[in-house]
This record gives C-alpha cells, sequence and structure tokens, in this order.
C-alpha cells in the first residue's frame, strides 16, 4: 500500500495541538481513506478504509458510540 500512499496530501484536524497524539487523513483518489499516527513523521503504518467503511465509522463518532463511559 506504500505505493498508492506516496502522492497522498495528509491532514490534521484543526483542533489537534502539537504534542504528537494526532492522527493524520489522507483521501486517496480511489475514494479509499487513509489514516496513520501523527508521531511516526510518514515512516509508521497507515490503514487504509473503504468510504462506506469510513462513513460508518464517522457515524459512530457522531453517535458516541466510542466515548469511554
Amino acid at each position: 500500500m506504500s505505493s498508492d500512499l506516496a502522492g497522498a496530501v495528509w491532514r490534521r484536524s484543526s483542533h489537534s495541538q502539537n504534542n504528537g497524539q494526532c492522527v493524520e487523513v489522507a483521501f486517496l483518489a480511489d475514494g479509499r481513506v487513509a489514516t496513520r499516527d501523527s508521531k511516526d513523521n510518514g515512516v509508521g503504518p497507515a490503514l487504509a478504509f473503504a468510504p462506506g467503511k469510513w462513513a460508518a465509522f464517522n457515524g459512530g463518532i457522531v453517535d458516541g458510540e466510542f466515548e469511554q463511559r
């Protein structure tokens, strides 16, 4: 997958701080969405999600599915 990410444009939330605890996201040309840990400086692993899976994940965030109780 690393060759798929060669031209990726990585973004962080505007709410992120420069403390190294951020997740970066790249929207790929084929519709997938890739994520990685910012503190790996672009050399660590990345995960790529199909568009439907990414939409379901975001829906879970909005619905509070991942909040610690």
